[in-house]
C-alpha cells in the first residue's frame, strides 16, 4: 500500500513539476536527457519564416507554430529594422514581411505549453543588439534564454529543462557579447557551405566558423541560384533516405563533428525527423548496431586523420 501511495505521489509531481518531467522526455527521447546540448542533433529549418502563402519564394511550407509543432527545434530567421521595428524578410522586404515579434509571440506559447523542449534561434542579424533585447523582453522570452559563457562545457538538455532555461539564442554579428545570452555563433559554431544550386554542390568542407568549437551546421538545401529561395522537388530529393543521412553520416565521419543542426528547405519533404534521429542515436558504431543505417551505405565515407 504505501508503495503504491509512493507511486502515486511520484507521478503527480512529475505531471505538476516542468523540471521533474525531465525523467519522461527530453526533446521528445529520455535518451537525450544526459546529452549535452552539443551532443544533439536538431531538425533546423533555413529561412524558417520564409513559408508559402506568406511571403513570395517561400523555402518552407509552413508557419513557425507548425514547424515546432512538427519536431523542429532551431530557426534560422533573417531580421532586419523596418517600418520601426524588427521585422523579418528575405533579402527583400517586396517579396513578403512579418514582425519578429509575432513569431517570438509563437515561441513564447511553444515554450510555455511544452516544458520538456530546447529551442534554438540562429540569426542572420540587420539590427542592434539592444533593439534585439527589447523585442524578446517584450515577447516574455527572456527568462528562457540560456547563456553560455565561451569555453565552458555545454548544460545537458536535462539540466536545461530543469533550470527552465530552454531557449538557446545566436546570431552572426559580433558585437562583443552585449548580452550573455545573445551568442555571436561563430564563438561557438563552424557550417559547412551555404550555397547549393544542386546537390554535387554539396560538401563537408567547412566554410564559416572555427573548425575547434563543438557546435556543427550542416546546411543542407538546394536554392534558385538568383533568387535563392527553396526548390521543392529538389527538397524531396536532398531529404530523402538513404541521401540525407548519408550525407550527414559521412561529414560526421570526415570531420570528427555531429551535425548538430541539420539544416534543410521544406522539411516535410523526405524523411529529416529520422536522418536526426539517426544521428542522436549515438557514436557511428551504434548506429551500424541498431541497424539504422547500414554500413554499406556510408558513401565514400573517409575517418577523420
Amino acid at each position: 500500500m504505501r508503495k503504491s501511495i509512493g507511486l502515486l505521489l511520484l507521478g503527480v509531481m512529475l505531471l505538476i513539476h516542468p523540471a521533474g518531467m525531465l525523467f519522461a522526455q527530453c526533446n521528445g527521447d529520455p535518451a537525450l536527457c544526459n546529452r549535452r546540448f552539443d551532443e544533439v542533433c536538431y531538425a533546423t529549418t533555413h529561412n524558417a519564416f520564409n513559408y508559402q502563402g506568406a511571403f513570395l519564394f517561400p523555402n518552407q511550407s509552413f508557419d513557425i507554430a507548425r514547424q515546432m509543432q512538427d519536431g523542429i527545434r532551431s530557426l534560422m530567421l533573417d531580421v532586419y529594422w523596418y517600418n520601426n521595428r524588427p521585422t523579418v524578410y528575405h533579402s527583400s522586404n517586396f517579396l513578403g514581411t512579418q514582425p519578429l515579434s509575432g513569431l517570438l509571440d509563437d515561441i513564447k506559447v511553444f515554450l510555455d505549453a511544452n516544458p520538456n523542449e530546447v529551442m534554438s534561434i540562429i540569426f542572420e542579424c540587420y539590427i542592434t543588439a539592444a533593439q534585439m533585447n527589447a523585442v524578446f523582453d517584450a515577447a516574455g522570452l527572456l527568462p528562457y534564454v540560456h547563456a553560455q559563457p565561451q569555453g565552458s562545457a555545454w548544460p545537458t538538455l536535462g539540466d536545461m529543462i530543469t533550470a527552465n532555461k530552454r531557449l538557446v539564442v545566436f546570431t552572426d554579428v559580433n558585437d562583443g557579447q552585449a548580452y550573455p545570452w545573445y551568442h555571436y555563433v561563430w564563438d561557438y559554431a563552424v557550417e559547412t557551405d551555404y550555397t547549393a544550386y544542386s546537390r554535387s554542390d554539396f560538401s563537408c568542407a567547412y566554410n564559416r566558423g572555427d573548425s575547434t568549437k563543438s557546435l556543427f551546421i550542416l546546411n543542407h538545401f538546394v536554392t534558385q541560384q538568383t533568387l535563392g529561395y527553396g526548390l521543392l522537388d529538389s527538397a524531396a530529393a536532398v531529404n530523402a533516405n538513404p541521401y540525407l543521412t548519408d550525407r550527414a553520416m559521412g561529414c560526421w565521419a570526415a570531420t570528427g563533428k555531429r551535425p548538430n543542426f541539420l539544416t534543410v528547405d521544406f522539411y516535410e519533404q523526405g524523411d529529416v525527423m529520422a536522418a536526426k534521429d539517426a544521428l542522436n542515436v549515438g557514436a557511428l558504431g551504434r548506429l551500424e548496431a541498431c541497424n539504422i543505417i547500414p554500413r554499406s551505405n556510408w558513401s565514400k565515407i573517409q575517418p577523420k586523420t
